[in-house]
């Protein structure tokens, strides 16, 4: 049996060189899961984009599979990322207006990899974005905001889209109190997936848990 899809060397590197936080492991697993997602012929959506990191593989995955990815986020930073914060970037503050703006750092990321005509941008907030939309989707990767208002709404936003057979990936999950970085509301989103029935875990790399559609709801 092969072993799961991984990136090509040029966009590994892309990847360990953008701005951002996710580390390798854990992107190997994301990619892969994307992969498998995009059999389903659907697009891809990842909440939270930072610099986007995570949206080259993301995005080569989606181009492997002849699919769309997509990705939103405001730009303006989540709250671990301003400024007094230990994951604040004073690079990525616009100078003239005083606010984080990591659009352009993203624009740049994408660029640089080659991956531009690959993805769709959607800037603006989560939930507003989740009210409008209404499509299927092979695969949601929540890694947006870590407070339980934010991670919450994107769950509820976000979930009822996946398709059947399709993935929830979900980031930052810390069982652990003492490992935590910024709350644990991903790990209670987490939780609340299981025990929903709606999905079932398939794989566990670091903080990153890939669960798929098996039932209905969330």
């Amino acid at each position: 049996m092969p072993g799961p899809a991984a990136p090509k060397p040029e966009i590994l590197a892309a990847f360990e060189a953008a701005k951002g936080f996710m580390p390798v492991d854990e992107g190997l697993a994301l990619y892969a899961a994307a992969v498998e997602a995009g059999r389903l012929g659907l697009p891809l959506l990842e909440v939270g984009t930072y610099c986007g990191r995570s949206t080259i593989l993301f995005a080569d995955a989606a181009r492997q599979s002849g699919v769309t990815a997509l990705t939103v986020d405001h730009h303006r930073g989540s709250e671990e990322q301003q400024p007094g914060w230990d994951y604040h970037d004073p690079e990525t503050v616009d100078p003239e207006i005083g606010l984080m703006d990591t659009l352009p750092t993203f624009r740049r990321t994408l660029h640089q990899a080659g991956l531009e005509e690959h993805v769709v941008a959607l800037v603006g907030r989560s939930p507003q974005i989740a009210a409008i939309w209404n499509s299927p989707l092979g695969l949601v990767f929540v890694d947006g905001g870590h407070t339980d208002e934010h991670a919450t709404a994107d769950y509820e936003g976000w979930a009822p889209h996946v398709a059947e057979g399709g993935l929830l990936v979900i980031h930052d999950v810390f069982p652990d109190p003492e490992d935590e970085f910024t709350g644990q509301a991903p790990y209670r989103v987490y939780l609340r997936a299981l025990e929903s029935g709606a999905f079932t875990e398939i794989s566990v790399t670091g903080s990153l848990r890939v669960l798929r559609r098996t039932g209905a709801g969330i």
